[in-house]
């Protein structure tokens, strides 16, 4: 039921996108021919004439359009009918053109206003953190930290904890013997190797049955993370080293030694290598009885795990009165947009990787989850979300969006003359083409996300 209802929600975005060029149109009087839900590939499921405009259903479902006597090349308009679209001034157009977008913001606005009108708060975005109960392995170094069931987390190598994205990321990336080493500890390794056994270079291979004696035993750096790469907004930039298949047979063999036998292969800076590979301490500050406390360092097991169930309370902020309803409403939006924004900078720079992108399908998934653990109106957030990434995306300056479409009518501005008809209709269908591979490609990724249940 709850992914019936994000499929409804999500149609509805379409249907008021189209719904804002139509009525923009009607504004100014222009004739629409066709009102379309859905795109005009495959079957048509229902067909009827409304007025003077012909109303299509069509079962590719994934989009909409309003089409205007232009596009219809048996109407045989002369050039210069008034009920052709490019007769009509460039403002008006402009206006027709930009009013999907427009629609969108709006109801981006009134379902955040109305979710905070009717649910009498708001989510922040923002969570409290709480042990829940330790249930690591008896030998695991949490017992020796000093945390206790009931503390507050409040810190992470120094990074507040809002939500349980820095725990988990943390503990992931800083888990024993990932096979990775930071060049830093490396080098520190190695001049220590260097001191200790000066008989050998650091490249030079070490004859077989050499004793060479091993650097005390380090930990590597702690690991810190970014808001955007807590947020999602940014794949974690990850500066360690891979090592080697033989540095890594060479780390599981000196794992506790303080000598090591040379097999007459190795040399001392496949050793430095070797030995860097240990685990990240994880330096965690709690509330205890209204008292902060830092305690001794954690080190994550080989899966990344801690041995911490945690308890997640949601910081909500009230939302009581017109005032609180609108600067809440407002304040929301404004971060979302933010967040949009900055991810749509991540894609086009290369940060976050086309295999990454996520469509209607996810988006589908996601939502009914999101509606089935957290209610409906958790569910018109993310319509809202939704509606104005759309809007933003819609205005891009890419052929066959909006925002093609508006540039287009600038460079006519700026020409005194539109660009001809033949040169227009390549570029749309290179556009539509782009837009259409696009469209296969993010649901290739949702359904493999879905197989593999990364959804």
């Amino acid at each position: 039921m709850s992914i019936i209802i994000m499929i409804l929600l999500l149609s509805v975005l379409i249907l008021v996108h189209e719904a804002g060029h139509f009525l923009a149109a009607k504004m100014f009087k222009m004739k629409v021919s066709r009102f379309g839900f859905g795109l005009p590939i495959g079957p048509t499921l229902w067909e009827k004439k409304v007025g003077d405009v012909q109303v299509l259903v069509h079962a590719f479902l994934l989009g909409g359009y309003v089409a205007f006597p232009d596009d219809d090349k048996e109407l045989n308009l002369p050039a210069d009918s008034p009920d052709r679209f490019m007769n009509r001034p460039v403002y008006q157009r402009l206006v027709v053109v930009s009013a999907g977008v427009f629609a969108n913001v709006v109801c981006a606005f009134l379902l955040v206003f109305l979710t905070a009108a009717l649910w009498g708060h708001m989510p922040s975005g923002k969570y409290d953190i709480y042990v829940k109960d330790i249930v690591a392995s008896k030998e695991a170094s949490i017992w020796q930290s000093g945390l206790e069931k009931g503390d507050k987390i409040l810190k992470i190598n120094g990074i507040n904890v809002t939500s349980t994205a820095a725990p988990v990321l943390i503990a992931q990336l800083s888990k024993e013997r990932d096979s990775k080493v930071d060049k830093t500890i490396v080098d520190k390794n190695l001049e220590k190797l260097v001191k200790s056994n000066q008989t050998f270079t650091e490249d030079e291979i070490i004859p077989k049955d050499v004793l060479i004696k091993l650097p005390e035993k380090s930990y590597e750096n702690e690991i810190t993370l970014n808001d955007n790469v807590l947020k999602g907004l940014e794949k974690y930039n990850d500066p360690e080293i891979k090592l080697s298949e033989k540095q890594i047979k060479l780390r599981n063999e000196i794992d506790g030694k303080n000598y090591i036998m040379s097999d007459g292969t190795i040399t001392l800076n496949d050793i430095a290598y070797a030995v860097s590979d240990t685990v990240h301490p994880i330096r965690m500050e709690v509330l205890r009885n209204g008292e902060t406390l830092e305690l001794k360092p954690i080190y994550p097991n080989k899966e990344g795990v801690m041995g911490i169930q945690m308890e997640v309370r949601e910081i909500v902020i009230p939302t009581k009165g017109p005032k609180a309803i609108i600067k809440t409403s407002v304040n929301y939006l404004w971060e979302q947009t933010s967040m949009l924004l900055y991810g749509l900078y991540q894609i086009f720079t290369g940060k976050i990787p086309l295999k990454d992108l996520h469509g209607v399908v996810a988006i589908t998934k996601v939502g009914g989850d999101i509606i089935e653990q957290n209610g409906f109106f958790s569910g018109l957030l993310l319509t809202a979300i939704i509606s104005l990434d759309l809007a933003i995306v819609n205005f891009l300056p890419i052929p066959a969006l909006d925002g093609g479409h508006v540039l287009f009518l600038i460079i006519e501005k700026l020409r005194g003359k539109p660009l001809d008809e033949e040169t227009i209709d390549k570029i749309g269908t290179a556009g539509f083409m782009l837009l259409i591979a696009l469209m296969v490609l993010v649901v290739f990724n949702d359904i493999y996300a879905l197989i593999t249940q990364k959804l």
